[in-house]
């Protein structure tokens, strides 16, 4: 019926062209009198029954062809019933199925009119302008089912692309019964103030007034968004609502975050709170290990923030607008120190391994397990891979250790799976990370029968799974700085000792992370480490000799600074050239470099790492969380130090990215300090 009409359609303006044509030339005869006499032939009556002719003609041919085309109509515009049959087409009717059969430039040229019925005409007309969603359906595998809507109501819709047939079902009820049910779903949380010992200090709880109205105003905030609260401990709530009260509260992105925090004002301590919320799940059981295990990720970001855990999906986080608080509980560190050193004695022999492409303070930590497995007289293997270890930490790992150490203690990642395998006892120690992906050896993981983690990047949605013991402080600078304090309030005896040499190599670590003591995350518990250190023989001078560039990579951080652009008041950009392989050492340095000019917030510095990997490397100044934007970019960090890669990428497409992000999320990004 398609090539039928566009006939027709030729026919009309042929037919319109001419009587156009022949009326243009007969008025230019009578105005020119051409041929002579014309226009004394050509009287007024006459020009009437010419138009009257045309009319009758015009009529008689829209007849004909609405004559054709309803004879045209009648032999395609098939009943359903003469082509399925009339039980079959019964069956279709009380299950609202509906069949749409197009031509080969997806035309409609038949229904069985269960659309129709719904005043959606579709015959003649190209289905996928009518619906763009049915383009997904086009090469794809035969069970695909695309939703649609359509007058007020739902459809999934497959395609048989042999029979270029389209089959409709209703689900508009099953959708309304799906939505009911997921408003009044069961949603199980946690809700934990962070800091409550601090803010009680040596008071009664129920007679201090910051605590008295930091519950009042979570009660007040509950019972507007339609939460119940049950108080399990003194710090903490069991909540319990639906989906759509969860709604309410995404919605407003969980504002009593910040309502509690703007409590602290005109206080020695600001208030925090860690909240936890699971949905999504038919077994409160499976809920209330999911909202555990969500509590534990606000907990270990440094707090001040909500997870929210759909199960199958992608955890989302609010709030993080502040960098963790220092913890500097000498009998926290001295209990945690004392959970490793149990876990080691009870391993027959340990495994340690940093990130891929290991820096100075991976390598650092590293050494800090190395020293508490001396101290336990406990074999201890140092998971590294050269090809994928930094320059400089390559040189400082080569500098440490003489070939005898390094040929007993240095395993490769290959090495390091046989040894697990062999020896179902042996511990995995993971420093610095918290990844699976970014590990040294990812292949080990799987191997190991007992991992710990220990770290100071906030903790991502990645996360190695069910470690027997993990320890995350992101108000920690360094995972070196971590490690030195572990060894230095462990209560063995006699105390760890660490040689001169393995100290100053996480020195270096501290001052790699720190920049030299310049970085906002920088605390006391900073220099104290360092004093421990220094204690056991750290040489400061070998420990920045193993940081100092060479002049090439010193002539390289300058030339990536000099493309610093400024998106956004404060927070300034910088390009390597795409044509430079540059060491991820390089673009932090670069990142420190941009972060040294007055009045800059944050810095990004984007570089080619690998021949088709790029990467970000972050800096912020404390009042931008920079882990929140590169998280969102793919990567995580620390609050003021972060990094994202992109394997098989472009310049281009990187640097879009990046700009949407800050476009998108830089306002989220700004902690409560403000930033410009």
């Amino acid at each position: 019926m398609s090539d039928a009409l566009r006939a027709m359609r030729i026919r009309f303006f042929v037919l319109t062209f001419l009587e156009v044509a022949a009326v243009a030339t007969a008025i230019s005869f009578y105005f020119y009198d051409y041929p002579k006499g014309f226009k004394d032939i050509m009287r007024v009556d006459y020009w009437l029954f010419a138009m009257a002719g045309l009319l009758v003609i015009n009529i008689l041919v829209l007849w004909l062809s609405m004559l054709r085309m309803s004879t045209l109509r009648h032999k395609t515009d098939l009943d359903a019933a003469s082509i399925i049959g009339s039980d079959v087409q019964e069956a279709y009717n009380f299950g609202e199925i509906g069949l749409v059969v197009t031509d080969d430039r997806d035309v409609v040229i038949w229904d069985n009119n269960l659309l129709k019925d719904r005043q959606v005409n579709l015959l003649d007309m190209n289905i996928l302008e009518w619906q763009p969603a049915l383009r997904e359906l086009k090469n794809a595998p035969a069970d695909m089912v695309v939703k649609i809507e359509a007058n007020g109501r739902n459809y999934s819709v497959k395609y048989l692309a042999d029979a270029h047939l389209y089959i409709f079902k209703d689900t508009s009820e099953y959708e309304s019964i799906f939505n009911y049910s997921r408003v009044h779903s069961t949603v199980v949380g946690v809700i934990m103030i962070d800091n409550f010992t601090e803010i009680v200090g040596k008071t009664e709880d129920e007679n201090n007034d910051l605590v008295t109205t930091i519950r009042q105003e979570i009660l007040n905030y509950c019972r507007d968004k339609g939460v119940l609260l049950r108080r399990f401990r003194n710090d903490s709530y069991f909540a319990v609502c639906n989906f759509a009260s969860l709604q309410k509260m995404e919605e407003d992105g969980f504002s009593l975050l910040s309502r509690v925090r703007m409590l602290g004002k005109g206080q020695n301590i600001a208030p925090t709170l860690s909240i936890g919320f699971a949905h999504d799940f038919p077994s409160v059981i499976k809920l209330n290990e999911m909202a555990s295990s969500a509590i534990d990720m606000a907990m270990s970001r440094g707090g001040d923030q909500a997870v929210v855990s759909r199960y199958g999906d992608d955890i989302k986080f609010y709030g993080g607008k502040t960098a963790a608080l220092e913890n500097s509980s000498a009998v926290k560190f001295r209990t945690n120190a004392d959970a490793i050193m149990n876990i080691i004695g009870d391993s027959k022999e340990v495994l340690v391994m940093g990130h891929t492409d290991m820096d100075m303070d991976a390598l650092g930590a590293c050494i800090g397990i190395y020293a508490m497995c001396l101290h336990l007289q406990k074999p201890c293997y140092i998971i590294i891979d050269l090809k994928r270890t930094e320059k400089k930490t390559r040189g400082a790992f080569l500098a440490t250790f003489d070939k005898e150490t390094r040929d007993r203690i240095a395993i490769s990642p290959h090495q390091a799976e046989e040894r697990l395998s062999s020896v179902p006892s042996a511990l995995l120690a993971v420093v610095d990370v918290s990844v699976p992906q970014n590990v040294m050896a990812p292949k080990a993981l799987e191997k190991a029968n007992k991992i710990i983690v220990i770290d100071h990047h906030l903790r991502g949605e990645s996360y190695l799974e069910k470690p027997v013991f993990e320890y995350i402080d992101p108000s920690a600078s360094s995972a070196s700085e971590i490690f030195s304090e572990f060894i230095h309030y462990g209560s063995g005896n006699p105390r760890i000792e660490i040689p001169a040499n393995l100290a100053t190599t996480m020195l270096s670590g501290i001052f790699l992370d720190t920049n030299f003591f310049k970085s906002n995350s920088v605390g006391v518990r900073t220099f104290e480490a360092a004093e421990v250190l220094r204690d056991f023989g750290a040489d400061p001078r070998r420990a920045d000799d193993f940081l100092k560039d060479e002049y090439e990579e010193y002539l390289l951080v300058n030339k990536i600074a000099s493309t610093m652009k400024t998106p956004y008041r404060g927070i300034v950009y910088a390009v390597c050239d795409d044509s430079d392989i540059i060491d991820r050492a390089t673009l932090a340095k670069a990142a420190n470099t941009l972060m040294a000019l007055k009045d800059t917030n944050a810095a990004f510095v984007i570089g080619k790492v690998a021949e088709r990997e790029w990467r970000i490397s972050a800096r912020s100044d404390q009042t931008i969380n920079v882990q929140l934007l590169c998280e969102k970019m793919g990567g995580g960090g620390h609050f003021t130090m972060a990094a994202c890669s992109f394997p098989n990428s472009t310049l281009a497409i990187v640097e879009g990215k990046l700009l949407n992000t800050l476009a998108t999320y830089l306002e989220d990004a700004r902690s409560e300090s403000g930033g410009n």
